[in-house]
């Protein structure tokens, strides 16, 4: 079977809405939106994504070779007022691409290093994250599996509320606060461990636990057993051909790493 890592990390980014039933999946980023878009169109046919503009999908657009919007199967129409409606009432799974996570899930995409008056790089500012953190789940697609972005000790700006008692709104707890998944090019990792400690679940082909440790800017928890992250299935893969007829997803990462490749030629 040939695939490449960003399709092995698509799919895998597209389990995390197989049990979700009828939410309305936002993919931030043309492969989050691929994954996304994957679970819709196989694992969970109730997901409601909409066009990126303010009608909500029947079937999920293509991210390429799409010149227009026209003869699209609308389902409804979501303006701005109801998409806040819909956020704020938790039915809703946000798969965004933070600039810096740390050890309490809580992620930055405002700015790094410096201060607060004066950061060395302005990024985008905090948008939706502080809300929408609080408001319904939320999971992470890493391209580049670092310590620059798995940081440690705390985010330079916390843009949104993770596992850290200390940040946690009035009258809220760990059990109001809902970050799932983050998919790497390395690996998959969960919140499940001891304390809402960011955990291990799978390795990619190729790549071992001292890989994503020594990228780790903190301790994960490791189970004893590390399982491989499952391939990609014939079907995910000619319905990613589908969703995405022109391959932009192949120039969206690197190289694929040697694992990636040895799974291929078998």
């Amino acid at each position: 079977m040939r695939f490449s890592l960003s399709e092995l990390m698509v799919c895998a980014a597209s389990r995390i809405f197989d049990d979700e039933g009828e939410v309305l999946v936002t993919g931030i980023g043309l492969l989050p939106r691929l994954a996304a878009s994957l679970a819709m169109g196989s694992s969970n046919t109730d997901i409601l994504m909409t066009d990126s503009q303010s009608f909500v999908l029947s079937q999920p657009n293509p991210v390429s070779g799409l010149e227009s919007h026209a003869g699209q199967a609308n389902e409804n129409w979501m303006g701005f007022a109801r998409i806040f409606d819909n956020v704020w009432s938790g039915r809703r799974h946000a798969l965004v691409g933070p600039s810096q996570i740390d050890r309490f899930g809580q992620s930055n995409i405002s700015a790094l290093g410096g201060t607060h008056q004066a950061p060395k790089v302005q990024l985008l500012g905090v948008r939706g994250f502080p809300g929408n953190s609080i408001s319904h789940a939320n999971s992470f697609f890493v391209p580049s599996h670092s310590r620059r972005v798995f940081v440690e000790g705390e985010c330079d700006v916390v843009c949104s509320v993770g596992y850290n008692n200390d940040r946690l709104p009035r009258g809220y707890s760990f059990s109001d606060i809902d970050v799932r998944t983050v998919v790497t090019n390395l690996c998959v990792l969960d919140f499940n461990g001891p304390n809402k400690q960011m955990r291990l679940v799978s390795l990619h082909p190729g790549v071992g636990l001292a890989e994503v440790q020594d990228n780790t800017g903190f301790d994960l928890a490791v189970p004893d057993d590390i399982p491989e992250t499952s391939a990609p299935s014939d079907r995910q893969l000619d319905l990613l051909n589908e969703l995405d007829p022109l391959n932009a997803r192949a120039k969206q990462l690197k190289n694929n790493p040697p694992g990636i490749r040895q799974a291929q030629e078998a």
